[in-house]
């Protein structure tokens, strides 16, 4: 009894089935706060989260490595979690999640950290549970995933992606941390590629698993060949996979500006679930 009659405090491992029982609540919107729990976020010694508690309960938490993600908060819990956000400010480099959650939280913790170089307030989260293919949706047979020897060749296209994304490269000087990322998703089975004349032309990452549901992310198709109707039987094809291979809900988020990526997923089947935003200091 004693370790809840505080409001808040550091999650660990006897915390793991209530902090999944809350993501479970929205698996679309959850799915990467429950795949670092079950991937061993929540292990002894660990300061990945933070729980509030209401009568013993665990009724929200936030997720503070790298990215401030909150799940289940509101405004009963948002001053509380921040003042232990605000703990970890100096290793994080976004908020995001659920609008209302992240603007919350941001209003009650954003004036100890760095003014954000760019808010993306609206971003619509995308799911689906029907295969394209079950919806007429032609896929591109030469989506498969990655193998291992695909690695280097995955580097470029993902850091191309990324820096057009957010604005920044991935890595300064050695790339062996960002390289070891991409190698643990191709490993994994979660990097889906078209390759073309020794380059790879199309990816696609599913980054989180949890809960009966994979997010997407990472889209990328090289510049060369956008706008000429190729996007959606690609990512129709990853999509497919991913549900097959992965988990049968799909899910993930974008930015509301990207009216070419918008339009492609809503030819492959998915469907607006919620609204995410981020922002990046």
């Amino acid at each position: 009894m004693l370790r809840t009659r505080q409001p808040t405090r550091l999650l660990g491992p006897d915390d793991v089935d209530a902090a999944l029982d809350l993501c479970a609540r929205d698996p679309a919107a959850h799915v990467f706060v429950a795949s670092r729990i079950l991937d061993g976020g929540l292990g002894s010694g660990s300061s990945a989260a933070y729980g509030w508690f209401d009568d013993g309960e665990l009724e929200a938490l936030v997720w503070t490595l790298a990215n401030v993600v909150p799940v289940g908060t509101s405004t009963a819990s948002w001053a509380a979690l921040a003042a232990q956000v605000r703990k970890v400010r100096r290793r994080s480099a976004s908020f995001l999640g659920p609008r209302d959650e992240v603007h919350g939280l941001w209003r009650a913790a954003g004036d100890d950290f760095p003014a954000p170089r760019t808010i993306r307030a609206e971003q619509p989260l995308l799911a689906s549970h029907t295969p394209p293919s079950q919806l007429g949706v032609r896929l591109d047979p030469r989506v498969r995933p990655a193998t291992i020897d695909e690695v280097d060749l995955v580097l470029p296209a993902a850091e191309h992606m990324f820096t057009q994304e957010i604005g920044y490269r991935p890595y300064t000087g050695s790339p062996a941390f960002y390289r070891d990322s991409i190698w643990r998703l191709v490993r994994a089975g979660r990097t889906y590629v078209v390759v073309e004349d020794g380059r790879v032309i199309f990816k696609a990452d599913v980054g989180s698993v949890a809960l009966g549901a994979c997010q997407v992310q990472g889209v990328w198709l090289t510049p060369q060949l956008r706008g000429q109707g190729l996007a959606a039987p690609m990512m129709a094809a990853a999509l497919e996979q991913a549900m097959l291979d992965h988990a049968p809900l799909a899910t993930l988020y974008v930015n509301d500006f990207n009216a070419p990526a918008l339009a492609t997923y809503r030819r492959i089947g998915m469907e607006r679930v919620g609204t995410f935003s981020t922002i990046l200091f």
